[in-house]
């Protein structure tokens, strides 16, 4: 779990400098909490310069604060970070609304894509503030007005980011425990021997590898949406429709899965060309693959998805179709 310091909670609503002291020093007691837990909380650059009561802003307002907490304080949001917006996931056009209000390049807008596109994310509100509740309604909305909605889980005290980070699981650490973690998992699908090799040498990321693992669980459950007849369910459909259609334009980053174009299937057919999981004698040509886009990371497999055939997982690794 990700955890994003909410920007809109800072909103001028402080009364006093006092108010103001108190609702820092719990935020940087979050923060220790998260980096006990392995957890970083994340922040914006744009929060030093927030505006704290009706008249101050953040660099007049944090000389309320001793001496090393406003040092640590300040050195946090301005250079230590680590900052969300260097690894952002959303773009500039997406149309990203809560409540009515547009929350595109906020932590809200962030956390909410991220949630949409199986990466877990969570908000840290200051308070007091207008942000004490949880989850937050958010929905993406497509320029063709397909609307998806999430709620982003929302802590505000020391105590609820303490008990939740308790009852999450312990973060991915590495390539190999992504592997044997999707390989546990996805069940129906068959991987190769060596489908996660191409992962070894380079540097773990641990939001990508959550997006890897999100790639595949939502392949292993499209796997499974057929019926006695061999008909894709309706869960299929929605599965199909959500994250197998949709080009760039109408979403700013096209479908999770895709085919590769005609370009690129005959200018790289040798590299999407793998050997059969299950027969050495034969091969594969897998140029449908579900996405990662930061760093550029893909997993390929056999197509069509079919209820009486097995779904081979043949490569997950950098993209192949790199220029």
């Amino acid at each position: 779990m990700g955890l994003l310091v909410n920007d809109l909670s800072v909103h001028g609503q402080f009364a006093d400098l006092g108010s103001f002291a108190e609702a820092i020093e719990r935020l940087m007691v979050i923060r220790q909490i998260s980096l006990r837990f392995g957890r970083t909380l994340h922040c914006h650059r744009s929060l030093a310069h927030a505006r704290v009561t009706a008249t101050m802003t953040m660099p007049q307002a944090i000389q309320a604060l001793a001496f090393e907490k406003r040092r640590a304080f300040m050195l946090w949001l301005t250079q230590h970070g680590p900052f969300w917006e260097d690894s952002r996931k959303h773009g500039p056009d997406d149309w990203i609304e809560c409540n009515g209000s547009i929350v595109t390049d906020s932590a809200v807008g962030e956390a909410a894509w991220c949630c949409l596109n199986g990466i877990k994310q969570s908000l840290v509100s200051l308070t007091p503030s207008s942000w004490e509740f949880s989850p937050v309604p958010v929905d993406w909305v497509s320029n063709t007005g397909d609307k998806k909605s999430t709620g982003v889980v929302n802590h505000w005290t020391p105590a609820a980011i303490e008990a939740a980070l308790q009852a999450e699981p312990a973060p991915l650490i590495s390539w190999s425990q992504l592997d044997a973690l999707a390989i546990a998992r996805c069940t129906r699908l068959t991987f190769a021997a060596d489908a996660f090799a191409p992962l070894n040498g380079l540097p773990f990321v641990s939001g990508a590898a959550q997006r890897l693992l999100f790639v595949l669980e939502t392949l292993n459950r499209f796997k499974s949406c057929f019926d006695v007849a061999g008909q894709r369910t309706p869960e299929g459909h929605e599965i199909y429709h959500d994250f197998f259609t949709g080009k760039k334009e109408e979403g700013g980053r096209g479908a999770l899965f895709s085919d590769s174009s005609d370009e690129e299937k005959s200018k790289f057919r040798s590299e999407m060309t793998f050997q059969h999981p299950a027969d050495n004698t034969m091969s594969l040509f897998c140029s449908w693959h579900g996405k990662v886009q930061t760093p550029q990371l893909r997993v390929h497999f056999s197509w069509p998805i079919r209820a009486d055939e097995p779904v081979y997982v043949v490569y997950v690794g950098p993209k192949i179709t790199k220029q």
